[in-house]
């Protein structure tokens, strides 16, 4: 049996997040985090966010997408354990004034972490769905944050 794939993985492309309520979670994606609309599917309760050089999809838990997913996200549990975003420049006062002023709480203590480039400095939040989001800076030179 050959372990040869025919292809390699580049990137992830897109997250699909199944949401309670579509405005709400535009508006933090778009107005917190800085996404932007690349477009809007109002028949399957959808909207693409353009996040760097990938996407997030939100579908509405009663669109007919959303429905395929059963309950929505809550106290028991979670549509993923987190999403990480890297984000430059990661200056930790600018970051969590940014926050505050959109009543947003960063959860913890900056710390560092493990990503795709290395180890470097993170914090995370919750957005309307209570979905862990990680705020994920540079890797340090040192790769001891």
């Amino acid at each position: 049996m050959s372990t040869q794939r025919p292809f390699e993985i580049q990137r992830i492309d897109h997250v699909v997040l199944r949401v309670q309520d579509l405005a709400r979670s535009v508006a933090f994606y778009r107005d917190v985090l800085g996404c932007t609309v690349a477009r809007e599917r109002p028949s399957l309760g959808m909207v693409h966010l353009h996040a760097g050089a990938s996407m997030i999809d939100l579908i509405s838990v009663d669109g007919s997408l959303g429905q395929r997913g059963g309950a929505a996200a809550g106290a028991q549990g979670r549509n993923l354990e987190h999403l990480c975003l890297r984000v430059e420049p990661f200056d930790e006062g600018q970051l969590r004034e940014h926050l505050q002023m959109h009543a947003i709480a960063v959860e913890g203590k900056v710390s560092s972490n493990m990503g795709a480039e290395g180890d470097g400095l993170s914090l995370y939040l919750r957005d309307p769905d209570g979905n862990a989001v990680e705020l994920k800076g540079p890797s340090s030179a040192c790769g001891c944050g």
